[in-house]
């Protein structure tokens, strides 16, 4: 790896960033762990060396306030373009809302503008976290950190519609919810969620190859504190889960056939 350069990324606690499909864009989600300025999606064009300009747009949205201590600024959690790249999708904590936006790379000052419609609205203080697309963009994954839950939706051009939303944890204490990552199998038939707080578990769904619709199939503690990230391996043979707050990271076997977990 060689740094080829360095810029502001135009907002405070960036957390996730994604490139437009064309490369010409890179999309910035600034959290914003304080409610004042808050989180701010940003803008960058990446040139064809690689190199990132300054930020030459930027988006703050309307906090919800549903949750008087979480929700009383924008946190914008990540940003996501679907699979043909025509949209982009921006998952707002703060707003309780997926926030869509039309992408036209031909636009070098304003490359995003509000689609129609323009968000989706999630229950008051789920805060939408991480969005995640099917391989053939028809269906789409969320997670809800603050409710401790998984969405699905359905996708046609831009347009989500919710089919299914289904808990994380059977627990009612708001301590055990805490929603992050998920990410599909290689081949698409199982979406694997984790959760954090003080459940601290990996979820694995059977997905229906024909509704998208996700039936639970296992549920596994990650054995250690806070499942911020995981991954599969290319072989899809290995799980291996990032705990952020012991420090680690735990590989797991996996089944490709059952999408079952096995030993770590």
């Amino acid at each position: 790896l060689k740094p080829l350069n360095q810029v502001s990324s135009g907002g405070d606690e960036p957390t996730h960033a994604s490139l437009s499909h064309d490369q010409r864009y890179l999309f910035v989600a600034n959290y914003g762990v304080q409610p004042t300025p808050g989180g701010k999606l940003s803008v960058l064009p990446v040139d064809k060396d690689g190199k990132l300009g300054d930020v030459v747009q930027q988006d703050q949205h309307k906090a919800s306030g549903a949750n008087p201590q979480r929700q009383a600024g924008p946190h914008v959690h990540s940003v996501v373009s679907s699979p043909d790249g025509h949209f982009v999708f921006v998952s707002d904590l703060g707003a309780d809302k997926v926030f869509i936006y039309a992408y036209d790379g031909a636009s070098p000052k304003h490359p995003l503008s509000p689609a129609n419609p323009p968000a989706v609205d999630l229950p008051p203080g789920s805060g939408p976290r991480h969005l995640l697309f099917s391989k053939d963009g028809k269906h789409a994954y969320l997670t809800l950190e603050m409710s401790g839950q998984v969405v699905a939706f359905k996708h046609d051009d831009g347009k989500l519609t919710e089919t299914q939303r289904l808990p994380l944890t059977e627990q009612n204490d708001a301590t055990a919810k805490a929603a992050a990552a998920l990410h599909l199998s290689p081949d698409g038939r199982f979406l694997y969620v984790s959760n954090r707080g003080t459940a601290n578990e990996l979820l694995v769904f059977a997905v229906d190859e024909d509704t998208g619709k996700l039936m639970k199939v296992q549920q596994r503690s990650v054995e250690g504190d806070h499942p911020r990230e995981f991954t599969i391996d290319p072989s899809g043979k290995f799980l291996l889960v990032a705990n952020q707050k012991s420090n680690e990271i735990v590989v797991i076997q996996r089944d490709p056939r059952s999408g079952m977990l096995g030993e770590t």
